[in-house]
Order: structure tokens, then C-alpha cells, then sequence
């Protein structure tokens, strides 16, 4: 439990009323009760505001004065506050030190780091301070692990692998895996292409469950600073992703594709292979990338949802676009050998 001006003092932002008021909890509107501390991030939850039996609000300056006289905390963005403040509340777990007899573990480590049981560790294995790493993980040969990173159970970092400092990986990730390479004989059948490069997460990352990362062909895949990726995502080989891009889940990347800095993709993008994306891009959801995107902006690919029976018709017509448009060229073309009416009159 926290006084609301020791979260102000912590945190910033100004505080109307009641600084000794204890808050247990950060909490919606709608769930909110006596203790809590709720937020309102959008305007149009005004009304909710007032039924709610929230202690003590987080609001926007526009909303200082106009909305309720109970202590609040203002803060320029609401939402990034109440995500600071239940941070608060809610530190994650310190680490447990210490190696699980039932642990393999073939690397020294540092005695705050925390193995559990069922985990792999190879040879020359570099961990720093305070990491976890989870019940049946399996950490290759070579692997370099920055101080603070977590791992949850059952991931795993193939040989050589880089992950930087206060990382978080869930479970069922799989980080090093071979890219898919291959080159075609003329009869048909496939050779692999041995894929000698590494994957090199940065700093600060986050990597959702059961989320895949090649490891490069030759070069390296790289995962920049302050990347948050969300579950089920695949990247393929020599992928390159910015720094502070966040990518929902189901998006495909595939190979050799450069993803610039704080774009924002949404979930089941899928995204064509040799590609560039430039910094500060948003892709809808569901929008196939099939070409380089070099400006910064919004970009979608998708139809808006319709009823089925309007989806019929309207593609009916998409169907038969070629022929309107070969039909439009022959207008203008018999349009173009009409006469000139204007060019046969003698001036008078």
C-alpha cells in the first residue's frame, strides 16, 4: 500500500487533495472499490467516473477540475501513469538464488542467479547478476545473458545466442533456431544452407510465448533496445528490428526484412522477406507488406468488415475491373479519332 504523495514523489505528476489518503491497488472504473486508485484514460468514460467507488483517480489536465472533487493525481498521459503506478504495486518476484539439484548446469554462475529445476545449461555459458532462468529451459553452448534478464519455463536459447540486459522471455520461446534455407537442385529436391549466424537481442526486450527468432544465414538477426514483441510471432533469418518497436501477435516476418525504430505492427501482419520498413510506421492488422514502406505513417492493406452478402457483391464487381478498364481504354481511343467539330469552320 502506498500514499498518493509517495507515488507523486516517485512518479511526478500533481496531486489535488488528500496526499496522506493509502491506496492498495490500481484498478478500472468499473471494478474499482474503497482503497483503489482508479484512471480515466479516455474522455468518454466520463460517466463512469462518477458512478465509480474509486478512493482516488488518475486524470488528464483537461480533467482536473471539471470531473470530481475526490484526491486525484493529473499527469500529462493517464494511462502511461497508471501503467507506472501499478508497476508499483506489482515489482516482479526477486530472484530465488541459487542452482535446483535437478538442474544440468555446465557454465559458472553468479551466486544471485536463480536456476530451477529441469534446466540445461551448457558450456561456456556467460549469466550475469539476478537472472532467472526458468524450470526446464535449455540454454546452448556459447549463449551470453545480460544481468536481470528472466526467463520463464521451458525456453530456448540455441548455441551462441546474445540476450542483453532485463529481458523478459515466456515460455515456449525458441531463440537461435535454424532459418529457413534452402537451394533447389533441377531435379526438385532441396539442399540446406547451413545458417552460421547468431540471434542478438539488445537490451530491455520483451519476447512473448512460443515466439520464434532465427538465427542468420551469415549475418546476424538483431532484436534492438526496448523491443517488445507479443506471442506466436515468427522472424525469420537476418531479420533486423529497431529499437522500441512493438509487434502483436501472429505476425510473420520473413527473411533479410529491416523494421526501423518505434514502429507499432498489429497482430496477424504478415511481411514479404528483403524488405525495409522505415522508423515510426504503424501497420494495421491483418495488412499484407508485400513492398518497402519508406515513409513514416499509417498503413493498412485490409477491406473493413461488411455483411457476407455485401462481400459477394462488391467483389463481383472487383471481378470484372479488367474488363471496365480495357472497356474505358477503347472509349477514349474511339474518343480520340473523332472529328474535331470546331476544326472544320472558316472564320466568318
Amino acid at each position: 500500500m502506498f500514499r498518493l504523495d509517495e507515488l507523486v514523489a516517485r512518479l511526478g505528476g500533481e496531486l489535488v487533495g488528500d496526499g496522506a489518503l493509502v491506496v492498495r491497488r490500481v484498478a478500472t472504473l468499473d471494478q474499482a472499490g474503497e482503497g483503489d486508485l482508479a484512471f480515466l484514460a479516455n474522455p468518454k468514460y466520463l460517466s463512469r467516473l462518477k458512478s465509480s467507488r474509486a478512493a482516488a483517480v488518475i486524470v488528464g489536465h483537461k480533467a482536473r477540475d471539471a470531473v470530481t472533487d475526490r484526491p486525484r493525481i493529473v499527469a500529462d498521459d493517464p494511462y502511461l501513469y497508471y501503467a507506472q503506478v501499478a508497476s508499483v504495486f506489482n515489482p516482479p518476484p526477486p530472484p530465488r538464488p541459487g542452482v535446483h539439484p535437478l538442474a544440468a548446469v555446465s557454465s559458472p554462475v553468479p551466486a544471485s542467479v536463480q536456476i530451477d529445476a529441469g534446466a540445461v545449461v551448457e558450456a561456456d555459458v556467460e549469466i550475469g547478476d539476478d537472472v532467472v532462468i526458468g524450470a526446464g529451459c535449455s540454454i546452448g553452448q556459447g549463449v551470453r545473458i545480460g544481468a536481470g534478464t528472466r526467463l520463464a519455463p521451458r525456453v530456448v536459447v540455441y548455441a551462441g545466442s546474445v540476450i542483453g540486459r532485463d529481458c523478459i522471455v515466456h515460455s515456449g520461446a525458441v531463440i537461435g533456431s535454424d532459418g529457413f534455407g534452402f537451394a533447389r537442385e533441377q531435379n526438385g529436391r532441396w539442399i540446406k544452407i547451413p545458417q552460421m549466424g547468431r540471434v542478438v537481442i539488445g537490451d530491455d526486450v520483451e519476447i512473448g510465448a512460443n515466439t520464434t527468432i532465427d538465427r542468420g544465414a551469415l549475418d546476424d538477426t538483431v532484436i534492438g533496445r526496448g523491443a517488445k514483441l507479443d506471442n506466436q510471432i515468427q522472424i525469420a533469418h537476418n531479420v533486423q528490428i529497431g529499437e522500441d518497436t512493438a509487434i502483436a501477435g501472429c505476425v510473420g516476418i520473413a527473411g533479410s526484412t529491416t523494421i526501423g525504430a518505434r514502429c507499432m505492427i498489429a497482430g496477424g501482419v504478415g511481411i514479404a522477406g528483403h524488405l525495409t520498413i522505415a522508423d515510426d510506421v504503424v501497420v494495421s492488422a491483418a495488412t499484407v507488406v508485400v513492398k518497402s514502406i519508406h515513409r513514416p505513417g499509417v498503413y493498412t492493406s485490409t477491406l473493413p468488415l461488411q455483411a457476407h452478402a455485401d462481400w459477394v457483391k462488391n467483389f463481383s464487381h472487383l471481378r470484372h475491373l479488367d474488363a471496365l478498364a480495357e472497356r474505358v481504354r477503347a472509349l477514349e481511343q474511339e474518343a480520340q479519332r473523332l472529328p474535331d467539330k470546331n476544326s472544320d469552320q472558316t472564320p466568318g
